[in-house]
């Protein structure tokens, strides 16, 4: 958990200040599932097309694998552009 987080509850007792930290923790695994849940329905929707084996063949390999890179590449860009914006409107100009 980032500790800038829990930055502005320096002044809740510490039975709050955990009840807090389990609660952001729990907030960020249900995210992180959330967003590899997307990744899969959205990749296997676009790349998969047939049923007939077990594995995927090498065209719908690469798809999947194209498809989890940009999606990943566009989280973390999000991730970072929203960052950027928090440390804007945290500095008072």
């Amino acid at each position: 958990m980032d500790k800038s987080m829990l930055g502005d509850l320096d002044s809740l007792p510490e039975e709050d200040k955990l009840r807090m930290s389990v609660m952001i923790d729990q907030l960020q695994i249900r995210d992180s599932l959330r967003m590899y849940n997307s990744l899969v329905e959205r990749c296997f929707n676009d790349c998969v097309d047939s049923f007939r084996r077990k594995s995927l063949d090498k065209q719908e390999e690469t798809c999947v694998r194209r498809c989890a890179e940009k999606f990943l590449k566009h989280s973390m860009r999000v991730g970072m552009r929203f960052a950027e914006l928090n440390q804007g409107a945290a500095t008072p100009d």
